[in-house]
C-alpha cells in the first residue's frame, strides 16, 4: 500500500477537442486566429490606457489590468491546444498539468475579485460621484488589484498543494484539451468523491461570494441611476452594461464546470473553451466597441501615429 501513495505518472494524455484530423486542422486555424485577436486587442486596451492621458482614471486602470489577466488567462491553456491540433498522440508533461491546474485557478480567482473592484469602482463613481477621487485614489485602486492577485495566488496554491499530492499510479488520459481540476483529481488512485466535493465547494465560496457582491454592487447602481437625469443614467447605463455582460460571459461557465458541475462531457468542453478562449476575446470587444473614450482615444492614437507619415 505504500506503493500507492508515490506519483508514478510523468506524463498524461489529452484527447483534445476533436479526433477528425480534417477538423482539427480546421480548428488548429480558428482558433490560432482567435488567440492572435484576444493577444492583440488585449495589447491595444494596455497600449491605449498607457499613453493616452485621457485615460489615466481608476475605471481604465482597473481595465488595464483586467485585459493583463484575460491574456495570461487564454496563454495558460490556448496555445498548447493549439500546437496539439498538429499532433497526433497530445501529451502533456505531469509537472505542465500541475502548472495548469495551478494558473487556470489563480487567474480565475483573481480576475472574479477584479470583476468585484470594477464594480465596486462604478459604484462609488455613480452612487457617490462627489467623493470618487478621494476614494478610489492610486493608492485604492492598487490595493485591490493586489487584493485580486493574493486571493487568486492562495487559491491556486491551494489546489495545487493537494492535487500534486495524490497518488497518480496508472489512468492518465484526460477528456479534455487542457489539465482540469475535476478531470485530473478523478485520475487519482483513490476514493475522489469527497475530495472533489470539497474543491467544488471551496470554488462555489470565492465564485459565489465575488457574485453576490457584484450583484450588490449593481443592485445599488441601478436604483441610483434609475433617480438620476436622463443623460447622466444613459451613460451610466451604457458602463454598467458593459460590465455586466462581462461579468455573465465568465461567470457562468465557471459556475457549470466547477461549482454546479453538469457532467456532461461535449458541455464541459463547450464552457472550457468559451471561458479560455472566448472571454479573453469579448471583454476587449465589449468594452471597446461600447465605450466612447476607448473610442476617441483610437481615434487619437491612429492620428498620432499616422500624423509624422502624412506630413512628410
Amino acid at each position: 500500500m505504500d506503493g500507492d501513495n508515490q506519483t508514478v505518472v510523468s506524463e498524461f494524455i489529452l484527447w483534445g477537442l476533436a479526433h477528425s484530423k480534417n477538423i482539427q486542422v480546421l480548428l488548429f486555424v480558428i482558433f490560432l486566429m482567435l488567440y492572435l485577436l484576444i493577444m492583440s486587442g488585449n495589447i491595444v486596451i494596455l497600449t491605449l490606457i498607457t499613453t493616452d492621458t485621457h485615460l489615466h482614471s481608476p475605471m481604465y486602470f482597473l481595465l488595464a489590468n483586467l485585459s493583463f489577466v484575460d491574456m495570461w488567462l487564454s496563454t495558460n491553456t490556448t496555445p498548447k491546444m493549439i500546437t496539439d491540433f498538429l499532433r497526433e498522440i497530445k501529451i502533456i508533461s505531469f509537472a505542465g498539468c500541475m502548472s495548469q491546474v495551478f494558473f487556470s485557478h489563480c487567474i480565475a480567482a483573481g480576475e472574479m475579485v477584479l470583476l468585484v473592484a470594477m464594480a465596486y469602482d462604478r459604484y462609488v463613481a455613480i452612487c457617490k460621484p462627489l467623493h470618487y477621487f478621494t476614494i478610489m485614489n492610486l493608492k485604492r485602486c492598487s490595493s485591490l488589484v493586489l487584493t485580486s492577485w493574493t486571493i487568486g495566488f492562495i487559491h491556486g496554491i491551494i489546489y495545487i498543494v493537494v492535487i500534486v499530492h495524490l497518488p497518480f499510479c496508472g489512468p492518465n488520459e484526460i477528456d479534455s484539451f487542457f489539465c482540469d481540476m475535476p478531470l485530473v483529481i478523478k485520475l487519482a488512485c483513490m476514493d475522489y468523491h469527497y475530495l472533489n466535493t470539497l474543491m467544488n465547494a471551496d470554488c462555489g465560496l470565492v465564485a459565489i461570494t465575488c457574485f453576490i457582491l457584484l450583484l450588490t454592487s449593481y443592485t445599488y447602481i441601478l436604483m441610483t441611476v434609475c433617480k438620476s437625469s436622463k443623460a447622466g443614467a444613459s451613460k451610466a447605463m451604457n458602463t454598467c452594461t458593459a460590465h455586466i455582460t462581462v461579468v455573465l460571459i465568465f461567470f457562468v461557465p465557471c459556475i457549470f464546470i466547477y461549482v454546479w458541475p453538469l457532467n456532461i462531457t461535449w458541455l464541459d468542453k463547450f464552457f472550457a473553451v468559451f471561458y479560455s478562449v472566448f472571454t479573453p476575446l469579448l471583454n476587449p470587444a465589449i468594452y471597446t466597441l461600447r465605450n466612447k473614450e476607448m473610442k476617441n482615444a483610437m481615434k487619437r492614437f491612429i492620428g498620432n501615429f499616422l500624423g509624422p507619415k502624412v506630413n512628410l
